[in-house]
């Protein structure tokens, strides 16, 4: 019996036969393709993690030596995560942490949220403590790292990241002018009262004064960029809500 190609039947099963195949194929792909997506996502994270306290260009970090580096600056067997108390979590490793995705998980108990503290040597073999942070900017997801010094208040370096921002305009929290306005502020602030070592909330501002010498207790400001304002707060945002909880850990290690 000849198959009619011209009828409706054919046409149909032709096309089902067809998104079958095309579906294999791709699903297969997918899944061939997983262990280097995943190996993909741990060196871009690894290298914003250095990003936070080093020139990447500068020291020639990229992603074919992006893991021997880390090795050479960050100890995993370091790292740790806390709880939104800023105590301690076992068993749980820092690195296999995805902030980006229990920030999106708007079922997640915040008191089940993790936070990741990675710990390092700098060029100048000094103790750095890197805190990621996560948050959202005017079109979408925001990220960062944020490099604390020995001292466990001064930040040292940082690194800010975005996936669909306004180029020229919020995209602008990855330059170095942005990044810049951080360095040498603290996350929290000595005093002479019982309050020593508090949180020190910050305050990204468009007015310039970020630039002037600021010495209000438990604040701190920095210049945001001129016609991003919404996505300057996304950053201001994450690092209040984030810092804070690491502010707790660095205080009861003082204690």
């Amino acid at each position: 019996m000849a198959i009619n190609k011209e009828g409706n039947a054919f046409t149909f099963g032709f096309a089902i036969v067809m998104v079958a195949v095309v579906g294999t194929i791709l699903a297969s792909l997918a899944m061939g393709l997983k262990p280097q997506k995943k190996k993909n996502e741990e060196v871009k994270k690894k290298m914003d993690i250095l990003s936070a306290f080093l020139d990447l260009e500068k020291e020639g970090i990229t992603r074919a030596n992006a893991e021997e580096s880390f090795k050479k600056y960050v100890d995993l067997k370091d790292a740790i995560v806390l709880d939104p108390n800023g105590k301690v979590k076992k068993g749980i490793k820092a690195f296999d942490v995805d902030i980006k995705k229990e920030y999106r998980d708007k079922n997640l108990d915040p008191k089940k949220k993790n936070y990741p503290l990675f710990i390092g040597k700098n060029k100048k073999k000094e103790t750095v403590y890197i805190i990621p942070l996560v948050g959202k900017g005017l079109w979408g997801p925001i990220w960062g790292n944020i490099c604390v010094g020995p001292d466990m208040q001064t930040i040292y370096g940082a690194s800010f990241g975005h996936k669909t921002e306004t180029p020229g305009l919020g995209a602008e929290i990855s330059q170095e002018f942005f990044i810049k306005g951080w360095k040498k502020e603290k996350i929290s602030y000595d005093s002479s009262t019982e309050n020593s070592f508090e949180f020190r909330k910050f305050e990204v501002v468009k007015d310039g004064s970020g630039k002037d010498k600021w010495e209000k207790e438990g604040l701190s400001k920095v210049d945001g960029i001129t016609g991003g304002t919404i996505t300057s707060k996304g950053v201001e945002e994450m690092a209040n809500r984030c810092l804070k909880v690491y502010v707790k850990y660095f205080k009861s290690l003082r204690k």
